[in-house]
């Protein structure tokens, strides 16, 4: 797979993420469901602490690319949901640790939306996304 990341100078440049990337050659669509904080039993992990559970919903997510055949840098799009944007501000220096640690420097298309609630009571953070393999 060959990916070109979009970033027209029409448009302010993007800091943590890309406007748009475009993937060429033979390759697979790998949709990734939302995660959460859940460890392997299903209980959710983190507490009230936005960065923790954005640190494990994101490793649960790279669990699904690696699984199915990628890694980090084969994901092209993440939609970001929080119940709380000002704590996700407040943690972000934080959550970019975080984000680093798991992603590096690779900076796909990205979304943060802030949400009334998720499904999961107590999940502050979910994380869905697109990979192409």
């Amino acid at each position: 797979m060959e990916t070109k990341l979009i970033n027209p100078v029409s448009l302010a440049k993007p800091s943590g993420y890309t406007h748009g990337v475009r993937t060429s050659g033979a390759s697979a669509l790998l949709f990734l469901g939302g995660q959460v904080a859940w460890d392997q039993e299903g209980r959710l992990v983190g507490g009230g602490d936005i960065v923790a559970q954005f640190d494990k919903a994101l490793e649960n997510l790279l669990a699904v690319v690696r699984d199915g055949g990628g890694t980090a840098e084969n994901i092209v799009k993440l939609n970001i949901y929080v119940t709380d944007k000002a704590a996700y501000l407040s943690g972000m220096k934080a959550a970019g640790q975080a984000y680093r640690k798991h992603m590096g420097k690779h900076f796909p298309a990205m979304t943060l939306v802030e949400v009334k609630s998720l499904y999961e009571d107590g999940a502050l953070v979910e994380i869905e996304g697109m990979a192409v393999l």
